[in-house]
């Protein structure tokens, strides 16, 4: 079976929450294509509900296309502790994580139900299982602990 990068991470020994560069792959034809690490919360010390990084899902989708070129992606982790963030191109992790505080500074002061898309049950396979409460109070305290652009060294942007 292929290794695969992020469960070669030594999990005991970033301090979230980062931004952290997985990998760059370039296609036949030069096209780059890059994948993040975007952890917003300690590993094996905490994890999101469920209905609240549902919440922040549907609104990181919109909310970093608006901020960053090329977002492809950004799903959560199955260990509710962050989002694979996957964009066309090369991107900084301090840009990657100026555009996810921004998404977050947005989803705790300005975001409001009506703002939160697909959540009926023909835009969502799940959309009874949603907390904007819980999506807001979450990342009040993301941003109260500052985003490192370096999963190893704290250096908040």
């Amino acid at each position: 079976m292929a290794k695969v990068e992020s469960f070669t991470l030594d999990h005991t020994k970033v301090k979230a929450p980062y931004v952290r560069l997985i990998t760059e792959e370039h296609g036949a034809k030069g096209d780059a294509i890059s994948n993040y690490d975007l952890r917003l919360v300690q590993p094996n010390e905490n994890a999101i509900p469920t209905a609240g990084l549902h919440t922040i899902e549907h609104l990181l989708a919109g909310l970093l296309r608006d901020r960053l070129d090329g977002v492809i992606d950004c799903s959560p982790f199955g260990c509710r502790t962050g989002f694979h963030l996957i964009t066309w191109g090369e991107h900084s992790t301090t840009e990657v994580a100026e555009a996810l505080k921004g998404a977050l500074t947005d989803i705790a002061e300005n975001i409001e139900w009506k703002d939160v898309q697909g959540t009926d049950k023909y835009s969502c396979g799940n959309y009874r299982d949603h907390s904007l409460f819980s999506a807001k109070e979450w990342s009040k305290k993301i941003l109260a602990e500052g985003i490192s652009n370096d999963p190893y060294e704290r250096h908040v942007i």
